[in-house]
């Protein structure tokens, strides 16, 4: 991204899950969890090493930390929609950063095709989340930047909200066409600046195209805009200046989040998959889908 837009158990069980280590196999169980979409679920980071994977952690890593399950993140910076759903679909940055660095997973297919094949082997998954649509609406800036115009830019932005919506609720489908029943979660988009009303509206908008899709297809709503709303208040609605973007040297944000800004994407997963059972423990929940 590189534009700006935008107690039903008793006390003792449950005080024994909060204090389990992530790794505990009595928790997890062979339970895992599917992340989906772009580099904020990637948790890319412009200030290190994209040569090793390992310097990336994306607020999957710490959902799944959070509720003992194995995560696979099969994110990838610069992803679109059309990518997601094709190799020869409309791209922003994805394909070139495959080819030039490592993901979190290695496959060759397209990620909608790696999450199908993934969710078909693997029946004990229990939560996928998504966030993915930015970088539609990135690809059609540059398109209407360029000298002739690219691609896009002739379906104007509600043309190009409208075909992010309808791959969005495909990929939606094709998650659920694997015979997986678990939980999805759509994790939507912060605002870079509150009190901006062009990077409030621009994440609004792609939100409500994603909120949109996945409530179509049966998908919870994680708001990332809401999660980050009270810290950025404390700054004037500046999501920069509250630490919740990374700090270039500069003296400028980069828009991607800081573990601040990640751990607060993380908690808006955790707390929907809470809502999910009379526990309102995200952990119980998950287990109990067993």
């Amino acid at each position: 991204m590189k534009v700006r837009l935008f107690a039903l158990l008793s006390t003792a069980l449950l005080m024994a899950l909060a204090a389990a280590p992530a790794s505990a196999s009595n928790l997890s169980q062979g339970l895992s969890y599917l992340a989906l979409g772009d580099s904020v679920p990637f948790g890319f980071n412009p200030l290190v090493d994209a040569s090793n994977p390992e310097n990336f952690t994306g607020y999957p890593e710490i959902v799944a930390q959070r509720v003992h399950v194995k995560d696979v993140n099969a994110t990838c910076p610069g992803e679109a929609t059309g990518g997601f759903l094709s190799l020869t679909g409309t791209d922003n940055v994805c394909r070139p950063y495959r080819s030039a660095f490592p993901l979190h997973v290695s496959y060759s297919t397209s990620q909608v095709d790696f999450a199908v094949a993934y969710l078909r082997a693997h029946p004990r998954t229990r939560l996928v989340t998504l966030t993915l649509g930015a970088n539609d609406f990135f690809r059609f800036q540059k398109d209407c930047a360029a000298t002739p115009p690219g691609p896009t830019c002739a379906l104007g932005l509600g043309g190009v909200l409208a075909v992010m919506q309808a791959n969005l609720s495909t990929i939606f489908g094709a998650i659920r066409s694997t015979g997986y029943s678990g939980l999805i979660v759509a994790v939507t988009y912060y605002s870079l600046n509150y009190a901006d009303p062009a990077s409030v509206g621009g994440a609004l908008a792609l939100n409500a195209a994603m909120s949109a899709a996945a409530t179509a297809n049966g998908a919870l709503i994680a708001s990332g805009f809401d999660a980050w709303a009270p810290v950025a208040a404390t700054a004037g609605g500046d999501s920069c200046a509250a630490h919740l973007l990374i700090a270039l040297p500069d003296g400028t944000c980069d828009v991607h989040p800081t573990p601040l800004g990640r751990d607060l994407l993380a908690s808006a997963v955790i707390d929907k998959v809470a809502t999910t059972c009379p526990e309102d423990n995200a952990v119980i929940c998950l287990r109990a889908r067993d």
